[in-house]
């Protein structure tokens, strides 16, 4: 994997100096279409947030040039959408977000996600069906469209990827689009988990991402989407996801997703007996808990 490492002044390590982000310009190494709101909040974004994060940016040779595709990501934090956003975009690819259908409504913050074309979700409806379907057509018009498989920020006290829904596969399997799964760890240090605080921004924080091959899920796509179907590409989605965020902590994950439903009933405390009896394998007509930053 390509490991890109830089501080503030551009240098990566080993003393070979490369434009920095400042001097290159967004649009200069990202070429694609896209809203010029999205554009210039990106831009501003990476303005106030550089100075203060060192970037670990690994495997953006595994994220297609063009054409659409799918981004699954770990959420580990309220402001690591911020992160994900800004290495998708320096990596060549304008990230497009599912996101809680309030957050549309809020005075001036809603009209300018708006203008970034980002796709709201009726949280906990029928309606969030819709969302997949906005998802789709997204990702078949050539776009990148990033997706929490877990639905919201982990509930595992120590951040390690959770049980997740099913959005996430069932648009991979209607699109047969390219599934790249997404690791990060670093946001954290920032805004911890669900918490929302000012951000701890010094001393300076590293934001590690790293960017996988495709999940496997061509196997998937030959018959008609089911239950069994969408839980096995959830799983894999998951253990694709779990890798990446064992290489950028450097630690072994726990041997089960957490499962908080199970948590909370106290089957088994924190640990889930199998994935694979989670909300991915319910009846694809149910609600559809919608995948949100």
């Amino acid at each position: 994997m390509e490991v890109r490492v830089t501080d503030q002044s551009g240098m990566p390590p080993g003393g070979l100096r490369r434009p920095s982000s400042r001097a290159t310009g967004l649009r200069k190494v990202n070429t694609e279409p896209a809203e010029k709101t999205l554009v210039a909040v990106i831009s501003i974004l990476s303005g106030i947030v550089r100075p203060f994060t060192h970037r670990d940016w690994r495997g953006q040779e595994n994220l297609p040039a063009t054409g659409g595709v799918l981004v699954v990501a770990n959420h580990i934090s309220n402001f690591d959408p911020i992160a994900v956003g800004q290495y998708l975009a320096f990596s060549g690819r304008w990230p497009r977000f599912l996101g809680k259908a309030s957050l549309f409504t809020v005075p001036v913050i809603g009209r300018i996600i708006t203008a970034c074309g980002q796709i709201p979700v009726q949280r906990g409806t029928k309606s969030a069906v819709h969302a997949l379907d906005a998802a789709v057509v997204a990702v078949e018009s050539g776009k990148a469209v990033v997706i929490y498989p877990e639905g919201t920020v982990t509930l595992h006290e120590q951040l390690w990827p959770m049980v997740a829904k099913s959005g996430a596969a069932r648009i991979a399997l209607q699109t047969a689009c390219p599934v790249i799964p997404l690791g990060q760890w670093g946001a954290q240090d920032v805004m911890w988990g669900k918490k929302i605080h000012f951000p701890k921004l010094l001393p300076r924080k590293t934001l590690r991402l790293t960017a996988g091959p495709p999940v496997p899920l061509d196997d998937l796509r030959e018959g008609p989407i089911t239950p069994q179907t969408v839980a096995i590409a959830t799983e894999r989605i998951m253990a694709a996801i779990t890798e990446l965020v064992v290489e950028l902590r450097q630690e072994p994950a726990p041997p089960e997703l957490f499962d908080p439903r199970r948590a909370r009933r106290g089957d088994v405390p924190g640990e889930p007996e199998s994935s694979s009896d989670s909300s991915a394998g319910a009846d694809p007509d149910r609600r559809v808990d919608e995948e949100t930053t």
